[in-house]
């Protein structure tokens, strides 16, 4: 069964920091970009940063560039990202999605391009 699962989510103070964790199994992710997504209550899902096959190229939403960071182990099917200097706008449900491409860049593609999710986890970021 193909799945991808979050993990790191939680409650954090706002300039704090979380490292949310996008584990595959199932499949290998060699031939997957993988994108973060995030949704807030009453709000759409928006991609926030991508991640091509190899990790050649990566590209983020301009609120979260510069405090974000995405990077992949292939060796452990796992796809990371770094969150820093947290808001409480960063309040969202966060997901992974995988998408079968080799492309050399990285495109922020909506929700309906991707092939597979996970679940999602909370990110709270709140004094």
């Amino acid at each position: 069964q193909l799945q991808l699962v979050e993990s790191g989510g939680g409650l954090v103070q706002p300039g704090g920091s979380l490292r949310l964790s996008c584990a595959a199994s199932g499949f290998t992710l060699d031939y997957y970009a993988i994108g973060w997504f995030r949704q807030a209550p009453g709000k759409g899902r928006e991609v926030v940063s991508c991640i091509t096959s190899v990790g050649s190229s990566t590209n983020y939403a301009d609120s979260v560039k510069g405090r974000f960071t995405i990077s992949r182990d292939n060796a452990k099917n796992t796809v990371y990202l770094q969150m820093n200097s947290l808001k409480p706008e960063d309040t969202a449900v966060y997901y992974c999605a995988a998408r079968r491409t080799v492309q050399a860049l990285c495109f922020m593609l909506p929700r309906a391009s991707w092939d597979y999710w996970g679940q999602g986890t909370q990110v709270t970021v709140s004094s």
